[in-house]
């Protein structure tokens, strides 16, 4: 409880109906899944997420987590109510996926007969190796019962804080970025990534989003982190965009 205090001191009951002022509308699929209580126990089983830092680093590292899933689960468009920024967590998972996401390659984690490892929960995990690490991680299933993330409020957020801390090089965590504590290989230096929002956005779709001018995702991202930054009263810090850096 005295963990999860710290979290609820910088991210009110309030505050956070506030930024996802949308999400239980009879809109939007996930209404009534995402609850605050579920986000500030899940918090609490990542001792140093929203904790590292000055205030103002953990308020930011915060409202980009927030920022980050919301485009992920966003229910909103350029004229909603509201603006397109108060419809996060409208979505527990994917819609009309394209495929099934089993990459056959990866045998330490084999895709389990009739299962789909479609995007899922606040960061829309998504393909087998992410569920089986994710899950030996956390302390289910992921391979053979994926529905957990969508059926379970505290293992779906706890799915989205997982990806957020955890390194995968040559990935760094989105965590170690947000708190000053990324410092890039002579590769990173090459390839212009720098610490920043737009780098969160790379770790988390690179491969699809950067490098790319003006991107409409990458911009509803940062579109996010502002209004969330404004909200919780600090500043985005530089390098919002990844429309210069190379994927990793």
């Amino acid at each position: 409880a005295r963990r999860e205090s710290c979290i609820s001191s910088l991210i009110t009951e309030q505050l956070f109906g506030d930024i996802f002022l949308h999400k239980d509308d009879n809109a939007c699929p996930a209404k009534g899944f995402y609850t605050y209580d579920s986000f500030v126990q899940a918090a609490g089983c990542f001792p140093k997420f929203g904790r590292t830092g000055s205030v103002s680093t953990r308020k930011r590292e915060i409202a980009a987590f927030l920022a980050q899933v919301s485009h992920e689960t966003t229910g909103g468009w350029a004229t909603a109510p509201d603006g397109p920024y108060t419809w996060g967590l409208c979505f527990k998972e994917e819609v009309s996926p394209p495929s099934n996401y089993c990459d056959a390659t990866v045998k330490e984690w084999p895709c389990y007969p009739g299962k789909s490892y479609k995007g899922r929960g606040p960061i829309q995990l998504s393909w087998n190796y992410n569920y089986g690490l994710a899950g030996e991680a956390l302390g289910f299933d992921g391979l053979k019962n994926p529905e957990t993330v969508s059926n379970d409020t505290l293992v779906a957020f706890k799915t989205a804080l997982w990806f957020w801390m955890t390194e995968r090089k040559p990935k760094p965590s989105c965590h170690a970025v947000m708190v000053g504590k990324y410092r890039p290989s002579k590769a990173d230096l090459a390839a212009n990534r720098t610490a920043g929002f737009g780098l969160l956005t790379n770790i988390i779709n690179g491969g699809l989003e950067c490098g790319i001018p003006d991107d409409p995702r990458v911009n509803d991202r940062i579109g996010f982190f502002r209004t969330y930054a404004k909200l919780f009263g600090v500043d985005t810090g530089p390098n919002l965009d990844c429309q210069n850096q190379k994927h990793f």
